[in-house]
């Protein structure tokens, strides 16, 4: 294991938060090893590592969640105890997981407020939370109605309700987990502009994501941890894409992306005319065998109504779907997948997987036919076919027992594949396939995309990250408003010319 990366400490002589020699194990696995961590006042660190490196429970840690086996924690130079999430928000610290703590049905100053509400005699002061509720989005730069319930409010909107709630408990240190997982780019500009207003206002700021661009932008230091054990804190400009992502990952990635040509076939899978109301209209393309079709657009252009069609989630208003010639009419998932289409879900909690069950359980699901005789299931049969997919994908499980929601992100999109792969699927569409996935798991990701291409299956990626869509397609299908809005060869492209398209400033263009 390497040496942490030493470096000179910022300007302010004393950290807003320092964590020293913190480790954590829980039945079997050692989480964290002696990790340090300090944060300055008016400083964004960014927390990176790959999936089960422990920046989870770091942060859980310092959220009162977990309690550390050993080490300490100091705010403003005091030793304090954290064991509890009260105790947590009493000393100054915000947490904003990527999955936001808010009640829809109430409005965002409930939502601001409660459990701390300003109430006198049994009443709550409801005009002077709605007032300091202001002032809160103020201070953020965002304006959101106080009163608006939190269910009709924008995923930015929430996040920022989330902001608000953690100022209101004075915060000074802010943890951020994934904060851009799903946001339109035009809405990251935003999130920018907030953490920009935050460390103005000498708030010490955690931030955790998979996304490097963002990295790049905001922050001033970069922590990485592997394995559970601290391997180097830098400053941000002095550290290059390559060696954050070789820090990450332990070994070297030649490139972000696998470098690869493939030989592209002929025609598999046609679409003309395909329309749904006004969330597609008109859309027609094709993939070719061996080729991989990137899907762009911004949030709402019709991406994923358009393949929910193909899946035979939703049904056509029109339109016609042929495969190797043979024109479908699919009007089921079932009758999809039995034609050898299918869909990694970019909601693969809620709609690939249930977390609840065992992975082997979850890879046997759609291949009872390959495994039931006579009314039973052939455990041994099925036990071997799955372990034959571990292998050959290196899903990271202690068997096929392990339930499925214990697993990381990357781990799980793989068992995804694999039960499509069981059932020998022709036309593989991917669904934002590396959402929450990080670096080294992302690669392994795009080296199996290549690896199915070569093997003659034709393959629809749909991404809200240009530098993926342009590293991974040989054609670039970007979609307006419901619309086809350009097809292009990746030759060349440029992630200015896939926005002029996508946001309907460019007029169209085929290959």
């Amino acid at each position: 294991m390497a040496d942490p990366v030493s470096i000179q400490s910022p300007s302010q002589s004393q950290p807003l938060l320092k964590m020293t020699n913190v480790s954590k194990s829980f039945p079997g696995v050692r989480a964290l090893a002696d990790v340090n961590l300090d944060l300055y006042p008016g400083e964004v660190l960014a927390l990176l590592g790959e999936n089960g490196a422990g920046k989870s429970t770091l942060i859980k840690i310092l959220g009162g969640v977990h309690a550390p086996d050993t080490g300490s924690i100091e705010i403003d130079g005091q030793k304090i105890q954290i064991d509890s999430p009260t105790s947590s928000q009493d000393a100054g610290v915000g947490i904003i997981f990527q999955e936001f703590n808010l009640i829809p049905a109430l409005t965002a100053r409930e939502n601001i407020f409660l459990g701390q509400e300003n109430s006198a005699l049994s009443w709550i002061a409801t005009s002077q939370e709605r007032e300091t509720a202001r002032s809160l989005f103020e201070r953020i730069g965002v304006q959101v109605d106080p009163s608006a319930l939190c269910r009709d409010l924008t995923v930015a909107q929430q996040q920022v309700v989330e902001i608000a709630k953690a100022l209101a408990l004075k915060a000074r240190i802010v943890v951020m987990d994934e904060p851009s997982a799903a946001l339109t780019p035009r809405e990251v500009e935003g999130l920018y502009g907030i953490v920009d207003e935050l460390r103005r206002q000498g708030i010490g700021i955690i931030y955790i994501s998979h996304r490097l661009d963002e990295i790049d932008r905001l922050a001033d230091r970069i922590m990485v941890l592997r394995d559970g054990q601290h391997v180097g804190t830098q400053q941000a400009d002095e550290m290059t894409r390559d060696e954050i992502i070789e820090l990450m990952v332990g070994r070297s990635l030649a490139n972000e992306f696998p470098d690869e040509t493939r030989p592209v076939g002929e025609v598999r899978l046609e679409v003309k005319g395909l329309s749904r109301g006004d969330a597609v209209q008109d859309v027609s393309f094709d993939v070719r065998s061996g080729e991989i079709l990137g899907v762009a657009g911004l949030v709402g252009a019709g991406r994923t109504e358009t393949v929910r069609l193909l899946f035979g989630a939703d049904r056509p208003d029109s339109g016609s779907v042929t495969l190797d010639g043979q024109e479908l009419n699919i009007k089921s998932p079932r009758q999809a997948i039995a034609h050898g289409i299918c869909l990694l879900t970019e909601d693969r909690k809620g709609q690939g997987l249930v977390l609840g069950q065992t992975v082997q359980e979850n890879f046997g699901l759609p291949n009872m036919r390959d495994f039931v005789r006579a009314g039973f299931i052939r455990k041994t049969e099925e036990t071997s076919a799955f372990g034959e997919y571990i292998h050959q994908l290196q899903i990271k499980v202690t068997g096929g027992h392990q339930v499925a929601e214990t697993l990381s992100g990357g781990n799980q999109q793989k068992v995804v594949l694999a039960k499509w792969l069981q059932r020998n699927a022709e036309v593989i569409i991917f669904d934002e396939p590396t959402r929450g996935i990080d670096v080294g798991a992302k690669y392994e990701i795009y080296l199996l995309m290549n690896q199915l291409a070569r093997r003659g299956k034709a393959i629809i990626m749909i991404s809200s990250e240009l530098p993926e869509v342009l590293g991974m397609s040989d054609r670039i299908l970007v979609m307006h408003e419901g619309h086809v809005a350009g097809c292009l060869k990746n030759e060349g492209v440029s992630q200015e010319e896939l926005m002029k398209l996508a946001t309907g400033t460019r007029e169209d263009t085929a290959v």
